[in-house]
């Protein structure tokens, strides 16, 4: 294992695990064109992503369900139980609750439904990366350190927003802010994403608290200073 995270300009090892060769290399061009990130290889069973894991030991696997020679959650016990402890990303087109239940029962780190955009796993994957990053580096001082170890410390986890907040709209924010250079005020960031900006100051303050985004103070001529938000991913 590579022992890399997304913050230190080291290198992410992947494992493309899918029963068809033609997604599997679909899968592993877009992997190829994130920053830090590099396919080390490719499985198209439960066996052979079990002896792929033993032999390029990957930070990361990424876990089609439907195998041929079994479901693909029952490779990660395998996993586990021959000692590796590579994350898994799953990659379906299984939309039960059932599925996905049992996907978070085993730990995985995030959950991606097919067909989908490039975008859509470069997005997860450098969330990722900062979410392994603050992992490996988290000194733990105080209940809100812990709090952001167990929550994944980038963005919050579905039912686990604030009363009278919504997962879409700090999905929104948390997308906004991602994607612009610099900072952003939460009049600016209102303005991009159509809501108010008081709702707009109440999410970038949640993500503040939870520590996955960084405040600086633009002092103007007169008046108090204005708060700019980035990301810190």
């Amino acid at each position: 294992m590579s022992g890399a995270d997304g913050t230190t300009g080291q290198t992410l090892d992947v494992l493309v695990v899918d029963d068809d060769f033609m997604v599997a290399r679909v899968h592993r061009a877009f992997v190829e064109r994130v920053p830090a990130f590099r396919v080390v290889g490719v499985a198209s069973t439960g066996e052979q992503a079990v002896t792929a894991v033993e032999e390029h030991r990957p930070d990361l696997v990424l876990l089609d369900l439907y195998l041929p020679d079994g479901f693909g959650l029952d490779v990660i016990p395998r996993l586990r139980a021959a000692g590796h402890d590579c994350d898994v990303m799953v990659i379906s087109a299984a939309r039960e609750a059932d599925t996905v239940r049992g996907a978070v029962r085993h730990g995985v780190v995030d959950y991606l439904l097919k067909p989908f955009e490039f975008e859509d796993l470069r997005s997860r994957l450098e969330r990722y990366a900062a979410q392994r990053g603050r992992l490996l580096t988290t000194v733990v001082r105080s209940q809100a350190d812990v709090d952001r170890v167990l929550s994944g410390g980038s963005g919050p986890a579905p039912g686990g927003l604030p009363k009278g907040m919504s997962v879409e709209t700090a999905e929104l924010i948390e997308r906004t802010l991602r994607d612009t250079d610099g900072t952003l005020s939460a009049t600016e960031c209102a303005t991009l994403t159509g809501v108010s900006r008081v709702s707009a100051r109440r999410y970038l303050e949640y993500f503040h608290t939870t520590g996955t985004v960084e405040v600086a103070l633009r002092y103007g001529a007169a008046g108090r200073p204005e708060r700019r938000y980035r990301w810190r991913g």
